[in-house]
């Protein structure tokens, strides 16, 4: 319990001693500095040391990344009327959509700030969906949100159907013809709570039975390698711990 109390404060005890570490080469990289630029025209100003980035990578290409990335590059191929996203990551998903076209997003969390071409509308998609949302969009987003609905992470109620009732919202938001992006976790079923739930591939597929035709997936492995196919095929063939499930679904009925 201690240990991820700590975490959730950000305190990392593996960050903590490469620290300790760093500061030895700190001192000296500043001495070094400091005699390299006894006639530098910057004043010196005070000290922000940073301890832990010399040996890491230049950026993270995790799964977040190429299920944006792809995501993006559909939905600009795909130029739709309206594009509705709900919960997706802001400085993610959302910025990219942004560059290129106008985005509503919704989600159960205040946005008290503003960003060109997004408009932000807080709302429970749990609850009862206001009239206005019924077939509202030819294009609808939600990409790692799911998984989180009812949980409680978010200050949203607790209810174990929750992403369930989610589900159904977002399936009515849709008008008929339009296009539904959803990703989530993948992985043998469980939840881990209260992060977030992790659902079978079969779960995933089975949620586009009936009304629906599923045009695309992709699928995230857990080495970060993407299959991508217009077929399900790459999700019934998944069988890591932890991967994720990108589906594109057409609404028919």
């Amino acid at each position: 319990m201690i240990r991820t109390i700590l975490r959730n404060a950000g305190i990392h005890p593996k960050r903590i001693a490469a620290s300790f570490r760093g500061w030895k080469r700190y001192q000296q990289d500043r001495k070094s500095y400091q005699m390299a630029a006894r006639n530098e025209a910057f004043p010196w100003a005070r000290e922000l040391p940073i301890l832990t980035e010399w040996d890491e990578a230049s950026g993270s290409l995790g799964a977040y990344f190429y299920q944006d990335q792809r995501v993006a590059s559909w939905i600009h191929e795909a130029n739709p009327i309206r594009h509705v996203d709900i919960g997706s990551r802001l400085d993610g998903f959302i910025g990219s959509l942004s560059v290129f076209r106008e985005v509503e997003v919704i989600d159960i969390r205040p946005q008290p700030l503003t960003a060109a071409n997004i408009r932000f509308r807080q709302l429970d998609l749990m609850a009862d969906l206001p009239d206005e949302w019924y077939g509202c969009t030819d294009s609808l987003s939600c990409l790692h949100t799911i998984e989180h609905f009812g949980l409680g992470r978010y200050g949203d109620p607790i209810d174990p159907d929750g992403h369930l009732k989610g589900l159904e919202q977002m399936k009515q938001m849709v008008a008929l013809g339009g296009t539904f992006y959803l990703s989530t976790q993948i992985g043998p079923q469980r939840v881990e709570f209260n992060a977030h739930r992790v659902f079978a591939p079969e779960t995933l597929i089975g949620w586009f039975r009936e009304g629906w035709e599923i045009e695309r997936c992709a699928v995230i492995g857990d080495d970060m390698s993407v299959t991508e196919s217009p077929n399900v095929n790459p999700l019934r063939k998944f069988t890591g711990n932890l991967g994720v499930g990108i589906i594109t679904a057409r609404k028919t009925g």
